[in-house]
C-alpha cells in the first residue's frame, strides 16, 4: 500500500506549501540593506561564520546525510563574485545548504520579505545573508546598489527562482527569466544547484545529494534583450536533466483535474 503523503495542486508558479504563515513587512526605501557600521560587521561574522555555518553543516548531516557533488567548479572561482540558481524544497534546508556550497565564500540569498518578518529571527536574517526583494521602485535601486556591492566583494549570491518552497520534489518547476539578468548586468558567471533525493541504507526517508554545473556564461551571438531568457533555459535544463537523479518520491505531487462544470 502507498503510503507517501498526497499533496495536490493547481498552479506549478504560484502555489505555496511552505508551513509558515507571516504577513510580511514591506520594503520601501526606508529599508537599509546595508548599514556599512563596524558592529553589522561583526554581527554579520558572528552569525554567518560562528553560528549559521557549524549549524549549517551538522543539521544536513544529521537530518539529510547531506553530500555535495561538483564542489571544485566553484572552488575555481575563488576571487569573482557569481549567482547561484536552486530548485525549492525545504524549509530549513534551502537556509542552510547554500552555506556548504563553497564555504570559504561569503554568502548572500535573495529572500522574500517574509523572512525578514518572522518575529526575532527576521532581525538576524540579514546578518545571515538574507537580501529581502523590493516592494517599489526606491527600495529596488538600493537592492541593486547591494547586490553590485557584494558581486564586487566576491561573494556569491544565491536565487530559487521557483520562489515557493515544495517539500521535497523531485521535479523541477517552471519559473520565470526575471532573475536572470543579474549575472548578464555584473558581467560575472552564473551556476545551479539541483537537490535531489536519494536512497539511504538504513532509512526510508531519503538524503539530499546536491549537485552542482555551471558555470554559465550569457550567450553573446543572442539579441541583448533575450539573453536572459536563453540563460534561463540553458539553467533550466540543466536542472531538469539533474533532477532526474532523485530516487524516492516522499511527498508524491499530483495536478488537480480541472472543473469544466
Amino acid at each position: 500500500m502507498d503510503k507517501r503523503k498526497v499533496i495536490y495542486y493547481e498552479d506549478e508558479l504560484n502555489d505555496e506549501f511552505s508551513l509558515a504563515q507571516i504577513t510580511p513587512i514591506v520594503i520601501d526605501k526606508n529599508y537599509v540593506y546595508d548599514y556599512g557600521t563596524a558592529w553589522k560587521r561583526f554581527t554579520r561574522f558572528f552569525w554567518y561564520r560562528l553560528v549559521a555555518t557549524p549549524i549549517a553543516f551538522v543539521y544536513a548531516k544529521v537530518v539529510f546525510h547531506h553530500r555535495i557533488v561538483g564542489k571544485k567548479l566553484l572552488r575555481d572561482h575563488k576571487q569573482t563574485g557569481y549567482f547561484i540558481y536552486g530548485n525549492h524544497t525545504q524549509d530549513i534546508g534551502d537556509a542552510v545548504i547554500p552555506n556548504l556550497l563553497h564555504i570559504a565564500k561569503e554568502s548572500y540569498v535573495i529572500v522574500h520579505p517574509n523572512n525578514v518578518s518572522i518575529p526575532v529571527i527576521g532581525k538576524i536574517v540579514p546578518s545571515l545573508g538574507g537580501i529581502p526583494l523590493p516592494d517599489d521602485m526606491d527600495a529596488y535601486r538600493n537592492f541593486l546598489k547591494v547586490i553590485d556591492k557584494r558581486i564586487g566583494e566576491g561573494a556569491k549570491i544565491v536565487i530559487y527562482p521557483e520562489a515557493h518552497i515544495w517539500p521535497f520534489y523531485t521535479g523541477i518547476r517552471p519559473f520565470p527569466d526575471t532573475s536572470f539578468h543579474y549575472p548578464i548586468k555584473c558581467g560575472v558567471p552564473a551556476f545551479c544547484f539541483t537537490n535531489t533525493y536519494q536512497k539511504r541504507r538504513w532509512s526510508k526517508k531519503p538524503r539530499i545529494v546536491t549537485y552542482i554545473d555551471g558555470p554559465f556564461y550569457p550567450d553573446e551571438s543572442v539579441p541583448p534583450r533575450k539573453r536572459k531568457g536563453e540563460l534561463r533555459d540553458r539553467i533550466y535544463a540543466c536542472m531538469c536533466e539533474r533532477a532526474r537523479m532523485s530516487e524516492v518520491e516522499w511527498i508524491k505531487y499530483i495536478k488537480k483535474e480541472k472543473d469544466n462544470g
